[in-house]
């Protein structure tokens, strides 16, 4: 048996208890410090997973009391009596996000650093976990990328081990009746794990997600992991992802899968769906291995800055849609209307222009995280405005190269120098291997653009590769879909979700004839003009009234309603559209 050993089994699935057991080896008279994480690394908020653990108690090895010290919300200490400390602990475990533990009759699923109190002084040290099965759900099986022992098969419960403590909390475990595909790219198997109810065609999926791994693993030259697991809980309504070295935990709703009625149909969900899957495969290298300096190693007790966020969710966000481009999965024109759409999402609002992306970065634990109503209009992206940043870095690196390099260049010069030997990166590293690779100063120009607050504009770059910026319009009320015309489209400046009565203020832009109107976000929008709002009536009532024409609105904030006037303004040329002008142009930057 290891050092360390932990035992979990499913205490109450009703009751949504894991029960575990941790058992170490100790030396008499040693004082032991028992610790659970605040957060988990791709996660960038604290957590305080310690809030869910119940009745913690300690015993030797002949069964005696051992008394546990409170230390603060996180940390506790055991002071050994004998050559072995058991600790024994539940969990309620009732989060349905990527990020925490579930339990029900239904399904268990459980992310390590959720769930294992760390022994600090034996952290180092290799780990055993067993899985117990529950008599009532004997069909459940186990789906995990940790390390099976030589007893486990695969889906087995039963024992797993770790290298160690980080190794251990890094593999999410699934328990359930569920179904699994299986692909191979480049001799390593993956498995496509669905843990609740569907009716997706999982084979074509598995199709599709393996021409985006193999694009992933030809861009870095290897594969860094023996398997890889794709464990998707599937909702009504969800939308998520969490990567791992060797697997990734994803949330999206039930219908995004593509439909086995329909073979040809590609739907947007089903876009999105596949984006997510690249999104997080790509991040079995940029960020699981090729991470900041900040992140080496995590120190998962308290926030940790970095100003390098942008290129680690940026640049994996860049390449996510255009790898389903690459690999054969969508039009270039499909492409496109998903670039639009990004870079619609970092236009439409002012927040680019007071937030650098390093200053996004630093920030994420409480301005993104954490993100407040001022939100739309004072911050950015990391993730959207990264992506365009990588955009340019990759268009500008081929052109001045004449296509020697680019940003998938850069790519393996990081995985080489960084992300094999385990080296976490700093600022300059970016800024230095970019100029050595242009001969030029482009590294110097990349971070302007990552530390300035200012408004990044595609046109120029895009042009180069022979695509056409059109600022356009917003096409209707709601929406992020663009028009180019001169024709008057009535603007509210605002994003609302379906409320039984009325509809719920979700964003409000700066300037805006809703910020003017004085709504916020969480007001209940229930009348314009004396009629009833609702999604399909306002675009009606829009439509049909003049423009700057203030008409009276009724909202409800909290429990109050309140009484305005609001006026419909033309579209402003917030939106972008994208085309091609230049068939030719556009192959120097399709190049792989």
């Amino acid at each position: 048996m290891s050092n360390v050993h932990y035992t979990l089994s499913l205490a109450s699935p009703n009751a949504h208890l894991f029960a575990v057991e941790l058992t170490f080896s100790s030396q008499v008279g040693q004082s032991y410090q028992l610790s659970l994480p605040a957060w988990l690394p791709g996660s960038y908020m604290i957590r305080d997973f310690a809030k869910n653990i119940i009745s913690l108690h300690a015993e030797s090895a002949n069964g005696a009391a051992v008394d546990i010290e409170k230390l603060d919300k996180q940390n506790w200490r055991v002071i050994a009596t004998d050559e072995k400390v058991t600790v024994r602990y539940q969990i309620y475990a009732f989060d349905q996000s990527v990020r925490t533990a579930y339990l029900d009759n239904q399904r268990g699923f459980f992310n390590g650093s959720s769930v294992f109190l760390s022994v600090d002084e034996l952290a180092g040290k290799p780990c055993q976990l067993t899985l117990i099965p529950f008599a009532e759900f004997s069909q459940w099986r186990v789906a995990t990328g940790l390390t099976r022992a030589k007893n486990t098969e695969k889906f087995a419960w039963g024992d797993y081990v770790a290298d160690d403590y980080q190794h251990l909390i890094d593999c999410p475990v699934a328990l359930g009746d569920f179904d699994c595909t299986e692909f191979e790219v480049e001799g390593v198997r993956h498995h496509l794990v669905f843990t609740s109810n569907h009716y997706g065609d999982t084979q074509r999926l598995a199709n599709d997600v393996a021409k985006l791994c193999q694009h992933h693993v030809n861009l870095f030259g290897e594969i860094p992991f023996n398997e890889y697991w794709f464990i998707t809980h599937l909702l009504e309504n969800g939308f998520g992802g969490l990567e791992h070295k060797n697997s990734t935990i994803l949330q999206a709703s039930r219908f995004d899968l593509p439909n086995p009625q329909r073979p040809e149909e590609l739907t947007d969900e089903y876009k999105t769906f596949l984006s997510l899957c690249s999104h997080e495969y790509f991040h079995a290298w940029n960020v699981c291995r090729i991470k900041p300096k900040e992140f080496t190693p995590y120190a998962l007790g308290n926030e940790v800055y970095t100003e390098q966020l942008w290129a680690y969710e940026g640049i994996t966000s860049y390449y996510d849609d255009f790898s389903l481009y690459r690999a054969g999965i969508i039009s270039f024109d499909d492409y496109l209307k998903l670039l639009s759409k990004t870079a619609t999402r970092v236009y439409r609002g002012k927040g680019e222009t007071k937030q650098s992306v390093a200053e996004s970065s630093f920030y994420t634990w409480t301005k993104f995280y954490k993100q407040g109503p001022d939100a739309a209009n004072n911050i950015v992206s990391y993730y959207t405005k990264g992506s365009l940043i990588a955009l340019w870095l990759d268009i500008s690196l081929r052109t001045k190269t004449n296509n020697q390099y680019s940003l998938d260049t850069l790519m393996r010069e990081l995985w080489i120098h960084f992300g094999r030997p385990g080296l976490g990166t700093q600022q300059h590293d970016f800024v230095n291997i970019v100029n050595i690779l242009s001969n030029d100063n482009l590294g110097d120009i990349l971070l302007s653009h990552i530390e300035q607050a200012d408004k990044f504009e595609l046109v120029e770059i895009l042009n180069q590769v022979g695509v056409k910026v059109n600022k356009s319009k917003f096409a209707k009320l709601n929406s992020l879909d663009t028009k180019n015309t001169e024709a008057y489209i009535p603007y509210l400046g605002a994003m609302y979700a379906k409320q039984s009565l009325g509809v719920k203020i979700t964003s409000v832009s700066e300037d805006s004839p809703a910020e003017k109107a004085g709504l916020t976000i969480g007001d209940i929008l229930i009348a314009v003009d004396n009629m009833k709002a609702s999604e399909a009536s306002l675009t009606k009532l829009a439509n049909h009234i003049s423009a700057n024409t203030p008409v009276s609105c009724l909202y409800f904030r909290d429990d109050q309603l309140i009484s305005s006037e609001i006026a419909f303004e033309d579209s402003p040329l917030a939106a972008i559209e994208l085309s091609v002008v230049d068939e030719q142009q556009i192959k120097q930057w399709q190049q792989f």
